[in-house]
C-alpha cells in the first residue's frame, strides 16, 4: 500500500512539475499575444503592461501592419519560399549523403565522415565573409539562391540521416538486391519509406532554421521587395520610430507556419530524433 501512495505522489509531483515547465515556456507567447493587441503607449505604461484589460485591448496593431505602407505579405512570401525550398532540397540531398555514409563502404568514407563532424564544430558566423565573397563572385547578392544555397546540405542534417541509416536492417537492401532492384530503387522504394521518422524531425528542424534565420539573409539581401520576414520585422524598430507594438502582432502572425509544419511531422518528430540519436 504504501508503494503505491509513494508511486501516486510521484507522478502527481510529476505533473505539477511538467506543469510549471509549460507555464514558464508558454509564457513569452502569452506576452506576445497580449501585447500585439496593445497600442505601444499602453504596452509600456509603468513598465511592461501586459493585463488583459479589455478596455486596453485593440485591432490596430494588425489593422496598421496588414494594410499599412509596409511589404509585410511580401516578407511573409519571401520566408515561405526560401523555408520550402531550403528544407526540401536539404532534407533530401542530406539523407543522400547520409544514407551513403551509413551503408556503403569506399574508400575515403572514414574521412569524409571526419569532415562532416568537424564542420559540426565550426561556428557559421566564421563563414560568413569567404561565403560573402564566393556569392559577389557568382552574381548571387540580393536573390533568394544566394540565401539557400550556402546551406543547402548542412552536417548535421547528414550526420543525423547517418546515424539512423547505420540502424536500419541492411537483409532489406539485400533481398531487394537479388530482386533486381537497383541501388536508386533500393533507396527510394525500400529505406525512404524506413527513414520516414528521420525525414519528419528534419523537416521540422530545417523549416525552423530557414523560418527563423537573420544573419545570412541579413548579409545577403538588398531590395526591400527580396527581405524576409525577420529582417523585414527588425526594419520595424528604428532611431526614429519603435513601433513595438506592430513588431510584436508580426511576430505573433510568424509562428502560424511553424506551427502547421510541427503538427504536420509531429508524430515523426519523437521517433525520428530517438532512434536518430540513439543509432550508430
Amino acid at each position: 500500500m504504501g508503494q503505491n501512495i509513494r508511486v501516486k505522489i510521484s507522478k502527481i509531483l510529476l505533473i505539477i512539475i511538467f506543469l510549471i515547465i509549460g507555464l514558464i515556456i508558454l509564457f513569452p507567447f502569452y506576452v506576445m499575444v497580449v501585447a500585439g493587441f496593445k497600442p505601444a503607449t499602453e504596452l509600456f505604461s509603468n513598465g511592461l503592461n501586459i493585463s488583459l484589460a479589455l478596455d486596453t485591448l485593440t485591432l490596430d496593431n494588425y489593422i496598421h501592419l496588414l494594410t499599412g505602407e509596409n511589404d509585410y505579405f511580401r516578407w511573409y512570401l519571401n520566408s515561405i519560399i526560401i523555408t520550402v525550398i531550403t528544407t526540401a532540397v536539404s532534407v533530401i540531398l542530406s539523407s543522400f549523403a547520409g544514407y551513403a555514409l551509413a551503408i556503403y563502404k569506399f574508400k575515403g568514407r572514414n574521412l569524409i565522415f571526419g569532415l562532416v563532424i568537424f564542420l559540426l564544430l565550426v561556428p557559421t558566423d566564421i563563414l560568413m565573409l569567404p561565403l560573402y565573397r564566393i556569392m559577389i563572385f557568382l552574381g548571387l547578392v540580393d536573390t533568394f539562391a544566394g540565401v539557400i544555397l550556402p546551406f543547402i546540405v548542412t552536417p548535421f542534417v547528414i550526420f543525423f540521416f547517418r546515424q539512423y541509416a547505420l540502424g536500419l536492417p541492411k537483409e532489406v537492401i539485400d533481398s531487394a538486391r537479388i530482386d533486381g532492384c537497383t541501388e536508386f530503387g533500393c533507396y527510394i522504394k525500400v529505406m525512404a519509406p524506413m527513414m520516414l521518422p528521420a525525414f519528419g524531425a528534419m523537416s521540422i528542424i530545417q523549416a525552423m532554421n530557414s523560418w527563423n534565420n537573420f544573419l545570412w539573409p541579413l548579409v545577403v539581401l538588398r531590395s526591400d521587395e527580396n527581405l524576409t520576414l525577420p529582417i523585414g520585422l527588425a526594419s520595424l524598430i528604428s532611431p526614429y520610430g519603435n513601433n513595438y507594438g506592430m513588431l510584436l502582432t508580426g511576430s505573433t502572425l510568424t509562428v502560424i507556419p511553424i506551427l502547421i509544419i510541427f503538427l504536420f511531422f509531429q508524430r515523426y518528430f519523437v521517433a525520428g530524433i530517438t532512434m536518430g540519436g540513439v543509432k550508430g
